[in-house]
């Protein structure tokens, strides 16, 4: 299966050079980055395209939503969806509880050490839908949209440049991208030991967001409206 196929031309080489047939498609949301390869691969393989239910994604033919469970055709992975609005109006995650470890296909909404721009959402939507993955198993591996991990690292270390945790990953992370290697997946314990945006309700977090504000701020949704405010621009 293939998960938010912005380009179909990397996907293509990797199956002919693999050997691979396709079975499905899975999408998170709407942005072209993400689905702007599903009508080339479908032009090879007839198989089926879901996606949020909410948004229009091309060649749908499973539209899902918090509380729709599937098994994907040809590979047999039991996977539940989560409605997580906030990057976009209908985003949705993919999460497999059965698979061992766990598997989080997340799209926009929760990065490695940070989570999506609010391009149709609002905070309060934001901060409800990275508690809903927050919530999830800490082996949950995590599997987002981008490798933005050094940046979302750098930001991270801005916001909390006392968190040892968050020190050691920047180096580990470092040292994969020297490598070449990607620093995908996380997973959900690390997201929750050094992602800021996981734990708005941390002091240190709160104190950077006050002073970066230059006031006080009333609740986990203000420090977090702030926090991203504050990586918009970093």
């Amino acid at each position: 299966m293939v998960v938010d196929p912005g380009d179909a031309g990397p996907v293509l080489a990797h199956f002919e050079r693999e050997g691979l047939t396709l079975a499905a498609v899975l999408a998170t949301h709407h942005h072209g980055d993400h689905v702007g390869g599903i009508r080339t691969l479908l032009a090879r393989w007839q198989v089926p395209v879901f996606g949020p239910s909410r948004e229009r994604i091309p060649g749908l033919t499973h539209a899902l939503a918090e509380g729709d469970a599937i098994t994907v055709p040809g590979i047999g992975v039991r996977m539940s969806a989560l409605d997580i609005p906030g990057h976009t109006a209908g985003h949705i995650a993919y999460v497999a509880t059965d698979h061992d470890p766990p598997l989080l296909f997340c799209g926009d909404t929760l990065f490695a050490a940070g989570c999506g721009r609010l391009f149709e959402g609002s905070p309060a939507q934001m901060v409800a839908s990275l508690d809903k993955l927050s919530a999830l198993p800490a082996a949950t591996q995590v599997y987002c949209g981008h490798e933005y991990t050094l940046a979302n690292l750098r930001f991270a270390g801005a916001v909390e440049p006392a968190n040892v945790l968050l020190q050691e990953r920047q180096a580990r992370e470092k040292t994969k991208r020297d490598q070449d290697r990607p620093t995908l997946p996380s997973t959900i314990g690390e997201e929750r030991a050094t992602n800021p945006f996981l734990h708005c309700d941390d002091p240190a977090v709160r104190a950077a967001a006050e002073r970066h504000a230059g006031r006080l701020l009333d609740g986990r949704v203000a420090v977090f409206a702030e926090i991203r405010a504050w990586k918009n621009a970093f």
